[in-house]
């Protein structure tokens, strides 16, 4: 059976070297290609944002945010557990009014570039909710009632174009930056495989060409 991802890969690296006249001409003939193989009624994953890219500052302010565990311990070492902390950051972050455009969830820590909205709920509130109760799973799960699982959150608000759209590249490749995946969209608990299926071509070579190496995050968690 021929490897699928793999051929995506292959194709993604390929497009992504296009030079900018050749762009416009392939996303043309994306276009006419029917989607035969779509299921109009299949549900969304559970790891897809539910809008659409924006790529734009918010109005109402825009934030690169990272969280980490007390100690910076492993409590979210293996699938169903990053799985836990993956799905419970997106709802958590739907019902507080916020969107996501960027994250990535580890064994330690996590990242986010997310927007405010209008009558979202204080980041201080939901990241606080996010925490109580995922602590309470994994603790419950390790037979630790009541032990210190989260330390602290930090976050930047964005507010210059260049300096926004780069922390999007970071937070999306972040994976790689840690050297647990070669490309970032092989990383499932991050957000790189749903921002190349849901932006254009051009907006994802675009992103992914901003350096990352300079920016100042706090990020010195070694996940495994």
């Amino acid at each position: 059976m021929p490897d699928i991802n793999g051929r995506r890969l292959r194709l993604i690296e390929q497009i992504l070297r296009l030079p900018e006249d050749r762009l416009a001409a392939l996303e043309q003939l994306v276009d006419i290609v029917p989607a035969s193989d779509a299921d109009p009624g299949k549900a969304l994953n559970s790891r897809d944002w539910p809008h659409a890219p924006l790529h734009r500052i918010s109005e109402h302010g825009t934030y690169i945010v990272t969280a980490g565990t007390y100690q910076k311990e492993h409590h979210f070492r293996g699938a169903d557990r990053l799985d836990l902390l993956e799905s419970n950051l997106l709802t958590s972050a739907q019902e507080a009014g916020w969107q996501l455009e960027a994250w990535a969830v580890f064994s330690n820590h996590y990242h986010f570039v997310g927007h405010c909205q209008p009558n979202c709920e204080r980041l201080s509130d939901w990241i606080a909710r996010l925490h109580q109760q995922t602590a309470g799973v994994v603790n419950q799960l390790d037979q630790c009632a009541g032990r210190q699982t989260w330390f602290n959150y930090w976050e930047t608000e964005l507010t210059y174009e260049k300096s926004y759209l780069a922390r999007l590249n970071y937070v999306h490749q972040n994976a790689v930056k840690h050297g647990l995946v070669r490309v970032a969209n092989q990383y499932r608990w991050c957000s790189a495989a749903w921002f190349e299926r849901t932006a254009t071509l051009a907006q994802v070579r675009t992103i992914y060409k901003f350096k990352t190496d300079q920016l100042k995050v706090l990020d010195d968690f070694a996940p495994i």
